[in-house]
């Protein structure tokens, strides 16, 4: 299953169990996980992406190591709330993602990269250090405003 809807992904997922938070952009994909109460968001880790097949492999591992039960995926929207051909590869991806047989949700996610610079910029992190860690804080954030949203289901 893939939703936008909070209401219908929390219909798919058991009771509880811990969610990943996915920043996929072209040349990486920035991981961030929860508890499995949903409470806090953590960045984690960032794949390289090379070919889907690798990326899928990676995937399913993180999955099966994390006890994973749903994703979350950041859905790139326009800032009026349209699609752009970025948001369409992004559902296509979701869509790829079929074999890992979790529920996913897509989440707006136009200010995730925005907001997180601005923080690393605050704590005065170096351009290294931020290129480093955005993809990961990015996630992060894109999961815990779909983790918060959740509690309220």
């Amino acid at each position: 299953m893939i939703t936008a809807s909070t209401p219908e992904f929390r219909e798919g997922l058991p009771q509880a169990g811990r969610l990943a938070g996915l920043d996929v952009g072209t040349k990486t994909i920035g991981l961030a996980y929860c508890d499995s109460q949903w409470t806090i968001a953590t960045p984690a880790e960032t794949i390289r992406r090379t070919k889907f097949g690798a990326d899928l492999d990676a995937l399913r591992k993180i999955v099966a190591t994390q006890a994973i039960r749903g994703l979350v995926v950041g859905l790139p929207l326009n800032m009026d709330g349209t699609d752009s051909p970025r948001t369409q590869a992004i559902r296509a991806f979701a869509r790829n993602l079929k074999p890992l047989e979790l529920p996913i949700l897509l989440w707006d996610e136009r200010w995730s990269t925005a907001a997180v610079t601005r923080t690393l910029l605050t704590a005065d992190a170096s351009r290294a250090r931020r290129a480093e860690v955005v993809d990961k804080m990015a996630a992060a954030y894109i999961l815990q405003g779909a983790i918060d949203a959740l509690a309220n289901f």
